[in-house]
């Protein structure tokens, strides 16, 4: 007995997301990280300062 099958579609279209947000976030782009000169540089100046800090603080009068 034949039974009845509707013509499938020869290219599926799955270019469309379900979600109304996917579209937006695929197009978004992060911003500028900071690099890691930068970092080692600002890690290195607070290190200075917090040592001035305490020297200034706690003076050293050893021989």
């Amino acid at each position: 007995m034949p039974q009845f099958t509707s013509p499938r579609p020869l290219q599926l279209n799955l270019r469309k997301p379900r979600n109304p947000f996917v579209a937006p976030a695929l197009k978004r782009q992060a911003g500028r990280h900071q690099s890691a000169q930068d970092a080692h540089a600002l890690r290195q100046q607070s290190r200075l300062d917090m040592r001035r800090l305490v020297r200034e603080r706690f003076p050293d009068d050893s021989p």
